[in-house]
């Protein structure tokens, strides 16, 4: 398929061991070609091409695609693929680490790390969706900014309720009892106008939108104008940079990890500026939602769940009752016919070939137009 937005991935020992050029395998070869040799689980990685069976590969051939490519350009690897976790380059489970940690895996390098050398606490009880270890935020250093604003909180989910004061613009009027009698009196007036405007619009033309624009801009010309040039002026204004608004407030750089709440992705900002950024840090990935370890995971519980599906039951649940019925006579009848026809072979020691299941389904269905054609006798 070449290289997937994300799969589970092993690393093999025995076939690259330490001082040969690392490789990581899918989950059907390290079932298929790898059964009996010493692997390391990496749990999943983006965008990773099956190195079974190439160049990095002495003397293996893959069984599942004998043809592939020497070498997979687009891969990225690291010590992960020599069984090495973290900053401190151990391994996973440690026997000689009595200490007890968490590994936290970072969603930009996709290395592993240990919870006490990220640099910060991580949140109590898992309280995050996604940590960028210290090197990564280095390199990505825009995450700053919107780090003092997101990270380590959780994000209300976005409202018409709430979106004008998430812009920073709150609008709150109060009226005075003059202003209010004020208002009431314009309203009435303009009541009157739009009575007079309906007779009129009445007797002298028919009554469309189209005739009551051209009165009411023979009546107001100078104030649609102004009104006009206000709103063209509005729309002609740049779309705003949400990472530039950010920094220009003020905000810390630390030499830590960070971690952040479930929606955080969809916070940054897409703008040419900052989507060109991204391709420069490589880093394109962080826009798609779809890329985090939560969407593939539930992703595969989707999948398992259509496979355990029966599709007989599920068209069964969509007839009626005497539906039901004819289906599942007619089910027995097939289930019954195919198994006699096939216990002629088993007896036989024959072998059954494409042709004699088509023959068996063509005299079923022949037989089958022979029953519904009969006469049909009906209780009265």
């Amino acid at each position: 398929q070449g290289a997937v937005k994300r799969q589970a991935l092993y690393a093999c020992s025995t076939c690259t061991p330490p001082g040969a050029e690392p490789a990581g395998i899918c989950l059907a070869c390290s079932y298929e070609c790898h059964g009996t040799h010493r692997l390391f689980e990496l749990y999943t990685k983006r965008n990773f091409r099956c190195d079974c069976g190439n160049s990095k590969f002495k003397n293996l051939q893959c069984k599942l695609l004998p043809e592939k490519g020497k070498v997979n350009s687009g891969n990225k690897y690291n010590d992960n693929f020599y069984g090495l976790y973290c900053t401190c380059k151990r391994p996973y489970p440690d026997p000689e680490d009595e200490i007890p940690d968490e590994m936290i895996q970072c969603i930009v390098c996709e290395d592993w790390f240990h919870g006490r050398h990220l640099g910060a606490v991580p949140p109590e009880s898992g309280d995050f969706h996604e940590m960028v270890c210290q090197a990564c935020m280095k390199r990505c250093h825009f995450l700053w900014a919107y780090a003092s604003q997101l990270a380590g909180k959780e994000i209300p989910p976005l409202t018409k309720a709430n979106s004008l004061e998430d812009e920073g613009i709150v609008l709150k009027v109060e009226e005075s009892e003059e202003q209010k009698k004020e208002i009431k009196k314009e309203s009435a007036v303009e009541h009157h106008d739009t009575k007079e405007e309906k007779q009129l619009e009445q007797f002298n033309e028919p009554s469309t939108s189209s005739g009551y624009c051209r009165k009411f801009l023979q009546k107001f010309p100078m104030e649609i104008a102004e009104t006009t040039s206000e709103f063209s002026f509005t729309k002609s204004e740049e779309p705003i940079c949400k990472l530039k608004e950010l920094q220009s407030k003020p905000f810390v750089k630390k030499d830590t990890a960070t971690f952040w709440p479930s929606n955080w992705r969809s916070k940054l900002c897409t703008c040419e500026d900052c989507l060109k950024m991204y391709s420069e840090l490589e880093v394109q990935f962080l826009t798609d939602e779809c890329d985090t370890v939560l969407a593939y995971e539930n992703k595969g519980t989707s999948d398992q769940e259509t496979e355990r599906r029966d599709p007989l039951m599920d068209t069964l649940n969509s007839m009626n009752r005497v539906q039901q019925v004819e289906l599942i006579c007619e089910y027995n009848d097939l289930k019954t016919e195919l198994t006699d026809y096939l216990r002629r072979f088993a007896d036989e020691g024959t072998v059954v070939k494409r042709e004699d299941i088509q023959h068996f389904f063509e005299e079923f269905q022949s037989r089958k137009r022979r029953r519904t054609n009969r006469m049909q006798y009906y209780c009265s």
